[in-house]
């Protein structure tokens, strides 16, 4: 699916060639790959950055590259893969014929603002850290198959162009997608928080060094969003983005899209007080105002 410096936070979408209700966000971490043995289906990509640039050279040379704000053809029959920032996606959609309509943070209630509710999407655990550099892959100590997963029409074609790549990629049903997209909605709102708090920290510092803070926070957080949307997390959370986070541990942390992060929690956080509810998350809401964020 899009956002941060690392690739767990660029925004990417992917729409279907033929039908008016489907983008996909998502974000990339690619591994530059000279010889493939697989075929990959070609795709228009929008945006020339680090991940734009990493998908690219995973395919098979058919691609057609899309700066932003430049028009997306009307007559390209494979995926769009978008890679840009969240805050690009309106003027994405605005540049895409709406018959090619099929878009990492909370996107839900962007894709319902769209009427794009049931969005294909594509759950990105990878880094790209400069133009040109391989991507690091979300491969860990617990889980060594990856963490990248993808779901929809265009799911299988994505996971060939990211095994072209060198990276891993499941394909899912929606439901274990869904599981699976807020549980990296978790790390990255964690995460980023927790290392704001200490200016300076990498995720992996985060990791290490302030272990109880994030182990909290990801308690908390992780609570609330099931709570939310009726759901049971796999056991092993905690464990799971920590060894995630020891796998990319040299990016930096940020307190920033508030919108596509943190700020989906705090709205249940909002809810529930405008509800005379307790607040679902107050660490979060104290470490958001500690920081000024709110």
């Amino acid at each position: 699916m899009a956002t941060a410096s690392v690739s767990p936070t660029i925004s990417s979408l992917f729409l279907s060639p033929s039908k008016p209700s489907l983008p996909t966000r998502f974000r990339f971490r690619v591994r530059a790959s000279s010889a493939m043995a697989t075929k990959v289906v070609p795709a228009v990509i929008v945006g020339v950055g680090r991940v734009g640039r990493a998908l690219q050279d995973m395919g098979s040379g058919d691609d057609l590259l899309v700066k932003r704000g430049e028009p997306v053809p009307l007559d390209f029959a494979g995926p769009i893969l978008v890679c840009t920032r969240n805050d690009d996606l309106d003027a994405v959609l605005e540049s895409t014929p709406k018959s090619r309509w099929s878009v990492n943070g909370m996107l839900e209630p962007w894709f319902q603002s769209k009427g794009l509710g049931d969005a294909e999407q594509v759950l990105a655990y990878f880094a790209v850290s400069k133009l040109g550099e391989p991507p690091i892959d979300g491969k860990t100590d617990t889980n060594p198959e990856g963490l990248t997963a993808a779901y929809g029409k265009w799911a299988s074609a994505v996971a060939a162009r990211l095994h072209a790549g060198g990276l891993s990629c499941q394909v899912l049903d929606k439901e274990a997608f869904q599981k699976q997209m807020l549980e990296k909605l978790i790390w990255i709102a964690a995460f980023m928080l927790v290392g704001a708090r200490h200016p300076g920290a990498t995720v992996g510092v985060v990791e290490k060094e302030y272990r109880s803070e994030v182990s909290s926070l990801i308690e908390e957080l992780a609570s609330a969003a099931a709570v939310e949307k009726g759901i049971v997390f796999d056991e092993g959370m905690e464990d799971r983005l920590c060894a995630y986070s020891r796998a990319v541990s040299h990016f930096p942390t940020a307190a920033k899209e508030f919108k596509w992060r943190n700020g989906w929690f705090y709205s249940l956080s909002q809810k529930a007080v405008a509800e005379g509810k307790p607040d679902p998350c107050p660490l979060h809401t104290e470490w958001l105002k500690e920081l000024k964020i709110v």
